[in-house]
């Protein structure tokens, strides 16, 4: 690097390179693209859609700041640009994820709970829309059809109406499963769908308690993942579910199903259903 470009490097704050990457679209998923492997100037043109001579001039700007170095007629990225372009990608896959959480994030647990933000930093979050407000559980009975063992506390009438075929095919065909229910998911069953459970119930995979103090979220706790379910402020409709493999999300849920669970008997179900 020239002494001139030194010079102007040192008067510049870390801001200044994070504004100049932010302020194109094309040129952080560039840095990002050649930490990978190494391309050329007319695989990048194509990959970003940008012009040539744009491609160009961004890669001259990349050299400037020892980001890329240039190997015949492809380029790659240093060390250093490799050590930028990772806290880029991870920055935006946060702000990915925190786009999709704003307008639903009180209707997750809060931090008094033992929950934080950050275990959804490796999340798939699922928000329902207007053109598909089933969105959510949908992605649910996806997360269902592989496990062998399901655990849910929170189950409300919004979720189990929507997907009690699925859940009930699923516990007769093996899936081992216990839910920790408020009461009125019992009088649900009791009134709506005996019928739909009978089955379900006669396989013996399947127990349910109650409690009458459950959290304003659910939480599932499935083979290799967990999700947690916010349902809207009137308990009718789900509008979100995250799910993860994040070990800290598993801990959080594991704790919190065990603490419902040792508060709650099985629930009689000759008597109460």
């Amino acid at each position: 690097m020239c002494s001139h470009n030194m010079a102007k490097n040192s008067r510049e704050a870390p801001i200044d390179d994070i504004a100049y990457l932010v302020r194109s679209e094309h040129r952080a998923p560039t840095l990002i693209a050649l930490t990978v492997r190494p391309r050329s100037r007319s695989e990048l043109w194509e990959m970003t859609g940008v012009s040539e001579s744009t491609i160009r001039r961004t890669l001259s700007e990349f050299e400037e700041r020892d980001w890329v170095q240039r190997d015949g007629y492809q380029y790659e990225a240093t060390q250093l640009g490799a050590f930028v372009a990772s806290a880029m990608a991870d920055l935006i896959d946060r702000v990915e994820t925190e786009r999709k959480l704003r307008e639903v994030w009180r209707l997750l647990p809060d931090e008094e709970s033992g929950f934080t933000i950050e275990m959804c930093a490796e999340a798939t979050v699922t928000v329902a829309d207007p053109e598909d407000p089933s969105r959510p559980v949908s992605r649910f009975c996806s997360l269902i059809e592989e496990t062998e063992r399901l655990r849910f506390t929170g189950l409300d009438v919004a979720m189990l109406d929507s997907c009690k075929t699925e859940l009930c095919e699923r516990v007769v065909d093996g899936m081992e499963t216990e839910l920790i229910n408020p009461p009125r998911v019992a009088n649900y069953i009791r009134s709506e769908c005996p019928d739909l459970f009978s089955e379900a119930l006669d396989s013996g995979n399947l127990d349910i308690r109650l409690h009458d103090e459950l959290p304003r979220f659910g939480v599932s706790i499935l083979d290799d993942r967990i999700a947690i379910t916010g349902y809207d402020r009137e308990g009718v409709m789900v509008r979100v579910l995250v799910d993860t493999d994040d070990p800290g999300a598993r801990e959080w849920a594991e704790s919190t199903f065990t603490s419902h669970r040792r508060k709650t008997p099985i629930l009689p179900i000759e008597t109460d259903l």
